[in-house]
């Protein structure tokens, strides 16, 4: 698949042609899916918690006697009936919302995920980043320069999720210059995944060609 590839002044260096086993794969929505809700319930931390009828204080006797009162039979005061009783079916920090998902079904989605991006235009390939010392000013030139690139205006105003930036290696003056951007995430090609590739508005992918031969020893590595 051909694309077009820029310096980090947002001019534009010439062709590329990429991988079609990456860009220009069918894109299964449905594995997608699965694949997202599943990193979304393994990530998700049970926290609320309420206590059964078991676990709350009190109750050890019965209220009042069983017959001869005119009131209505009880046997224990944390009865979830009662103020101050137990919870039935309340949320529990122990329950397990963890979804299994194989590494086949993982990099599938994976392209599946860059596929869609590339179909609708919305990945950028830069051929390198030049951050001799994390600079945060240098940052923010980049993303403005690269922001006056037909169609991908947003990086310069959107304020969640504009960016993703896709490095071939990690690169801690690239990591830290972009750090106090709340809206731009920067990652190595290595450890990419389908959430992440489908949570930002663009990809912008930095030396495509290593970063693309990264990605490709990941989806044949069998």
């Amino acid at each position: 698949m051909k694309f077009t590839i820029y310096t980090q002044e947002g001019k534009k260096k010439g062709d590329i042609e990429l991988s079609d086993a990456i860009f220009a794969a069918p894109v299964k929505t449905a594995l997608l899916k699965q694949v997202v809700l599943a990193f979304l319930a393994n990530a998700r931390l049970p926290i609320a918690h309420t206590k059964g009828r078991g676990e709350v204080s009190g109750g050890g006797k019965k209220p009042w006697k069983q017959k001869g009162t005119g009131r209505a039979r009880h046997g224990s005061i944390r009865s979830p009936i009662w103020v101050g009783g137990g919870v039935t079916h309340g949320p529990r920090n122990d329950k397990n919302y963890g979804k299994k998902v194989n590494k086949k079904m993982a990099r599938r989605a994976l392209v599946s995920a860059l596929s869609g991006k590339a179909k609708d235009g919305e990945i950028l390939l830069v051929d390198k980043f030049t951050f001799e010392q994390p600079k945060a000013g240098q940052a923010k030139e980049v993303l403005l320069a690269l922001s006056k690139i037909e169609g991908f205006e947003k990086l310069s105003y959107k304020k969640k999720n504009a960016a993703l930036i896709i490095l071939p290696q990690k690169d801690i003056n690239v990591y830290k210059s972009f750090s106090n951007f709340g809206n731009i995430f920067v990652k190595d090609a290595a450890n990419i995944n389908a959430y992440d590739a489908v949570k930002y508005k663009y990809i912008i992918f930095v030396n495509p060609q290593e970063a693309q031969e990264v990605l490709l020893q990941r989806i044949e590595n069998k």
